[in-house]
Parts: structure tokens; C-alpha cells; sequence
């Protein structure tokens, strides 16, 4: 965003005190400048960028680790890769590994710890949950883009990306969420 367009938007926010309603845009950018307004707004531009490329090489490695974990078989209860994953110990596995965070154990409990997120909101890295059994948030996978996802999906299969919108899935579809970058780690 150029100056000028910032010293515009700042002058409309505040024009009944920053300047005179005829200022020139030298007249703004020197008030600015005067305030040490510019400055604090190319720091502010800074640290949102800072951010946004931290959010995204978290989730290019949360999507990067979830793969690594193709073809690793389903085990009930499991929670490695040595031994096998159910869907939520992958979830687990994945976020413990890529950014040290600690969710709860079952699909459900993660369902009720994340921030709920309509479906048009998904991003790569967010949870997809699902009624396989019967029960709400019975099944968990990690969002990964272009409607699919990828999971652990049950006996006798691997971890695999599937499509969510394959009529299965879409009917099964209990919700999403996303796991807050600031949420702490669980004991």
C-alpha cells in the first residue's frame, strides 16, 4: 500500500482534527511525517507481513509433515508412525510435531478445543471432522486444499488425502475448525 494511499485513509478517519479539509498531500504526508505517524505505519506493515509468512511456513510444514505420513497403516489407538495411526492420533502426531502442540486425544475432545470455522473458511491445516460411527465428530482429518483432505482413515488402510467432496464425505460432514496459532500446549 502506498503512502499516499495510507495519509488518505488516515486523513478521512480523522479529518475534523488531523488537517485542514483543503491539506495538500504534501500538507498530510509532513503531519504525518510530524507525528511520526508514517513510521509507526511501516512498522505495523512490517510485523503483519512478519506474520503472515510465519502462518504460512507453519502451514506449508503441517501440510509437508501430514504427507510424509502417506501410506502409514491405521492402528487403533495409535499415535506414531512406527506404529500405526487412528485419525485423531495423526492430528495429534502432526501438530505435535510440526509446531509442539499438544491436542486432546480424541476426534471429539478436538473438535470441542478448536475454533469452530465455516466451511468456506477452510484453509491447509485446518480440521475436517465427519460422523463415520454414528456420533458426532466420530472422525478427523487435516484440511489440505482444493477440497481435500488427509487422514487416517480406518482398519486395513493407510494414511491417504482424500476428496470431500465425494458424496461419502458430504454426507458426514459434521463441521471445521481451526487450531488457534496462540493456543497453548495442553500437560
Amino acid at each position: 500500500m502506498s503512502r499516499w494511499f495510507i495519509a488518505l485513509l488516515l486523513t478521512c478517519a480523522c479529518a475534523a482534527q488531523a488537517a485542514p479539509p483543503a491539506a495538500s498531500p504534501e500538507d498530510i504526508e509532513r503531519f504525518l511525517a510530524d507525528k511520526r505517524l508514517i513510521t509507526q505505519l511501516d512498522g505495523v506493515r512490517h510485523s503483519v507481513a512478519d506474520k503472515a509468512h510465519v502462518v504460512a511456513d507453519r502451514t506449508a510444514d503441517l501440510i509437508g509433515n501430514a504427507m510424509g505420513f502417506i501410506g502409514v497403516p491405521y492402528r487403533r489407538g495409535g499415535t506414531s508412525a512406527t506404529t500405526g495411526f487412528d485419525c485423531s492420533g495423526f492430528v495429534l502426531a502432526v501438530y505435535e510435531k510440526t509446531v509442539g502442540m499438544i491436542l486432546p486425544r480424541k476426534a471429539d475432545q478436538q473438535a470441542a478445543s478448536t475454533q469452530v470455522i465455516d466451511k468456506k473458511e477452510l484453509q491447509p491445516g485446518d480440521l475436517v471432522f465427519f460422523n463415520t460411527m454414528r456420533r458426532a465428530f466420530s472422525h478427523v482429518g487435516i484440511y489440505v486444499g482444493d477440497g481435500k483432505f488427509i487422514h487416517s482413515p480406518r482398519k486395513g488402510s493407510e494414511v491417504r488425502v482424500e476428496d470431500m467432496r465425494q458424496s461419502y464425505w458430504q454426507r458426514r460432514f459434521d463441521g471445521a475448525r481451526r487450531v488457534a496459532v496462540e493456543a497453548k500446549a495442553q500437560p
